[in-house]
């Protein structure tokens, strides 16, 4: 099912950067896939094989108004295939086709205690000096780390917690005894 919604977003996204909407396609998608979220039974309605591809299209109309066309033409499409229950993946690989695009990062920087705000900026302008790109950063509390810092950069970890060195000195005891 991945490669599926990749293919299908890889093709979305190459439509819409042809014609500059690329921001516009990423926030309607965005929008339609909360609705989705918020509501169960429209969620329900157009994931359900007991309603008709018809149905389906006639619903699309009544609940997406102004919506880019090519989007547009991209549901009647999922709907025909019967693969709107990929839209949620679709979505996260236009998203990440769109972060590429735009130079964007994500980071995630943990720690045992709440970081003061202008260490949590250091950070994230010494993550975007040394890769290039704007980050994207968050910030969280996770008391288990004990101490020390887990900075997540894309799908990179870089572990410094002090639960992550007893792990490994409880492994290198292990493998020693």
């Amino acid at each position: 099912m991945e490669a599926l919604a990749r293919v299908y977003a890889e093709s979305l996204f190459a439509v819409a950067r042809e014609r500059g909407d690329l921001d516009t396609v990423r926030d309607e998608l965005a929008q339609l896939c909360d609705a989705f979220e918020r509501d169960r039974d429209l969620e329900v309605f157009f994931f359900s094989p007991y309603f008709s591809s018809q149905e389906k299209m006639d619903g699309l109309h009544r609940a997406v108004e102004d919506a880019d066309p090519e989007l547009l033409n991209f549901l009647e499409l999922l709907i025909e295939k019967h693969r709107m229950a990929a839209i949620y993946r679709i979505r996260r690989e236009y998203e990440d086709l769109w972060k590429r695009e735009n130079r964007r990062l994500d980071v995630t920087l943990t720690s045992a205690i709440e970081l003061d705000p202008s260490v949590i900026e250091e950070v994230g302008a010494a993550v975007e000096r040394q890769t290039g790109r704007e980050v994207e950063l968050t910030s969280r509390v996770d008391e288990g780390i004990i101490g020390g810092l887990v900075l997540q950069v894309g799908n990179m970890v870089l572990d410094t917690s002090i639960h992550n060195n007893l792990e490994k000195l409880r492994q290198s005891v292990a493998q020693a005894a």
